[in-house]
């Protein structure tokens, strides 16, 4: 029993001395060691967009299955309406990753991000031209696709969006507007796609990367805790280090990045420092 404790001590503080020193290269990186007049690169795209897409798998999944599976539990309410002033309620899982990605395009980070699908509830994330096609490859394989764009030149990478929780499959299925009603979980829905326009990138600029994703979470999950805040008081969760499965609370910005960190912080950093000690 005592080794079973000690090894879960273990990579407890792994993890989290893991964590801390992602959050310091972060906070602290020096300036990259120039070579001429340009920045040494030392990531390609396609590896920093990898990277990005692996925290938004892990934010993602935390917000579809423990906020809107467990808030749903405790009486909350998302709505794809949940931002127009007479419509109290958080927003449904793909609404969170479009608010997201509204937030990227207003940031001076050139980040750009899509959820799309062949079988869209609206006709705006509809694949088209080459990612249409990447997309029809990818349903073959199930495996992310890389490639140029023809028409803009960027950088693109398409990574497989799945049917991962219930909420997803039975409001896709339920929606009067959606183009397929026999979703099961399991099953390939879509795309989130990431574009950027240069090949490579300095530790620097994948640093702004991640840092202008992570802002935009947090200017959605403000949103959201706007909305909560306008239930009667009766009717509000506890906004702090709690989540719905402990009862009726949301955990607060700090209690969600925390728990982002511990399960994809770790990966992030052991990859970055694999990748550009390779170089």
């Amino acid at each position: 029993m005592k080794s079973v404790k000690r090894t879960t001590r273990f990579w407890v503080l792994t993890s989290l001395a893991g964590i801390v020193i992602l959050t310091y290269l972060f906070a602290t990186a020096p300036r990259p060691i120039e070579t001429g007049s340009e920045a040494e690169k030392t990531l390609s795209t396609q590896e920093a967009l990898t990277l990005l897409a692996h925290e938004n798998d892990v934010t993602r999944t935390l917000f579809t299955k423990s906020i809107v599976g467990g808030g749903k539990k405790n009486g909350l309410r998302f709505d794809e309406k949940w931002e127009e002033t007479d419509v109290i309620a958080g927003p449904l899982p793909a609404l969170f990753l479009r608010g997201v990605a509204d937030e990227l395009s207003r940031s001076d980070v050139p980040l750009g991000l899509f959820l799309g699908s062949d079988f869209p509830i609206e006709k705006s994330n509809k694949l088209e031209d080459e990612q249409a096609v990447q997309f029809q490859a990818m349903r073959e394989d199930l495996e992310p696709k890389h490639f140029v764009d023809p028409v803009t030149g960027e950088q693109v990478s398409m990574f497989p969006d799945f049917a991962s929780a219930g909420p997803c499959v039975s409001c896709h299925n339920d929606h009067e507007k959606s183009a397929k009603h026999d979703w099961k979980l399991g099953d390939l829905m879509g795309a989130t796609t990431w574009s950027y326009p240069d090949d490579s990138v300095t530790t620097d600029e994948f640093m702004r990367m991640l840092l202008a994703y992570r802002s935009g979470v947090e200017t959605v999950w403000a949103s959201y805790a706007e909305e909560l805040a306008q239930l009667p008081e009766t009717d509000q969760p506890e906004l702090g280090p709690q989540w719905p499965s402990e009862g009726h609370f949301i955990p607060n910005h700090s209690a969600l990045r925390d728990s982002i960190d511990k399960i994809g912080g770790l990966h992030i950093f052991e990859e970055l420092m694999t990748l550009t000690a390779s170089r």
